[in-house]
């Protein structure tokens, strides 16, 4: 099971290439730094709501397409 993050994480990235924008124009558009987007999509930050609706923003979705699927407890 992946932890949230590492999920919230390859959630963001598959968007954002999804629409064919760089780590660097979302950062832009999201008003982020750059190094802060990847490590984002790196699972390595616990990002708070108001960034999460900035990136949400910058791509044009809504925030609720930016999180995962719930986390599948372990099968027997």
């Amino acid at each position: 099971m992946a932890h949230v993050q590492v999920r919230f994480g390859e959630r963001l990235r598959a968007v954002r290439q999804q629409r064919g924008i760089s780590q660097e124009k979302l950062a832009e558009l999201a008003g982020l730094h750059r190094t802060y987007v990847s490590s984002i999509e790196r699972g390595e930050r616990n990002v708070s709501l108001v960034n999460i609706e900035r990136l949400a923003a910058a791509l044009g979705v809504a925030m609720a397409e930016l999180m995962p699927d719930e986390a599948k407890p372990p099968g027997p």
